[in-house]
């Protein structure tokens, strides 16, 4: 494929297999259906000094699927940077020129990283990654980007740990291309996406959901299509409840393709979180986003968002189960009324 190419995987470390909250699972596939993909760079790690947010665990978690033997049956490509007419599709040419040149100035300054080379070309190679993985999916049912989900970066500005909003380029590079007119963007990070309900806002096409803890940042919030901001605290039950009726508007958008902000940090034990999931209460989370695409033939791209556990081995397998639920999920063929 022009732009991408297998890679090897990183050694692998012990399995551990989450178990889940029991739900029949559903779907099978097409007859000559493709394996799925993941897009994985060694450079998606960088060096961001003493930080909460551990860039390794996109290698830790490559790697842990690896020593498990998931990744037997699926295809992984490495990505390229996505140029700049790409990103210029969702980012100003005075912000890029700011990241471009290393210069603080009131666009870059509001961002919680270094602003180094190394940090910006590890941002524009996830939106590379991003973008590679949704043109996987549409052709396969499911690509999964270990990395990504860059959701507070604007289309002016880069804000939290973001400087570029991989999701909005995927979608807008799809768009572009004419691979897909609609979108959904499923935002089940504990922290709202900001900046991309901010680059959607007044779109129809893309619809953008966001399930949060409410008292968390960012202060103030955007207004997506749809936001259910949630009470601190909540745990596996609460959150599977308000999760069924937001994911039917999903469906109801009728989206060409789901972008899926798989955010480890509901977790009950995140350092940046408030909420109080379980790793089975996560499993099902995933499994209702990913296997309600596979169910309608809609393509799905899985992307990891924030993880801050006070363990990095519980962030990456909360990655790690997401990625098997997605690989396990099976894509029913698309009709030709979709």
């Amino acid at each position: 494929m022009v732009g991408a190419e297998p890679i090897a995987t990183p050694a692998g470390r012990d399995a551990h297999q989450a178990t889940s909250l029991a739900r029949p699972r559903r779907g099978c596939h097409h007859a000559g259906a493709m394996p799925h993909a993941l897009v994985y760079s060694p450079r998606y790690r960088c060096d961001i000094g003493a930080h909460v947010f551990p860039t390794e665990k996109f290698e830790l978690t490559l790697a842990k699927l690896e020593s498990e033997g998931m990744l037997a049956g699926a295809t992984v490509l490495e990505p390229t940077p996505a140029t700049h007419d790409e990103l210029r599709l969702v980012h100003t040419a005075e912000y890029l020129a700011d990241l471009e040149q290393l210069r603080w100035t009131p666009r870059t300054i509001v961002s919680e990283l270094p602003l180094t080379a190394e940090i910006v070309g590890a941002y524009i190679l996830a939106a590379g990654g991003t973008t590679l993985a949704a043109r996987e999916a549409m052709a396969r049912g499911c690509g999964i980007t270990v990395g990504g989900g860059f959701h507070h970066a604007y289309a002016d500005k880069a804000e939290g740990f973001c400087y570029i909003n991989d999701l909005a380029v995927a979608v807008r590079v799809l768009q572009r291309d004419g691979a897909i007119r609609r979108a959904a963007i499923v935002d089940l990070d504990v922290h709202q996406g900001n900046g991309t309900a901010h680059i959607f806002a007044g779109d129809s096409e893309v619809f953008t959901l966001s399930i949060h803890q409410e008292m968390n940042y960012p202060v103030p919030k955007e207004r997506s299509d749809l936001d259910v901001g949630l009470e601190n605290g909540v745990g596996d039950d609460g959150y599977l409840r308000v999760l069924e009726p937001a994911l039917e508007r999903v469906w109801a958008h009728a989206p060409d393709i789901v972008l899926y902000q798989a955010g480890a940090d509901p977790y009950r034990d995140d350092q940046l979180g408030g909420l109080a999931l379980s790793l089975d209460g996560l499993a099902e989370r995933d499994a209702r986003v990913l296997e309600g695409c596979a169910e309608r033939g809609i393509p799905a791209v899985v992307t990891f968002g924030g993880g801050y556990a006070r363990r990095v081995e519980d962030t990456v397998e909360i990655h790690a189960q997401t990625c098997r639920t997605a690989l396990r999920a099976a894509w029913v063929k698309r009709t030709a009324s979709r």
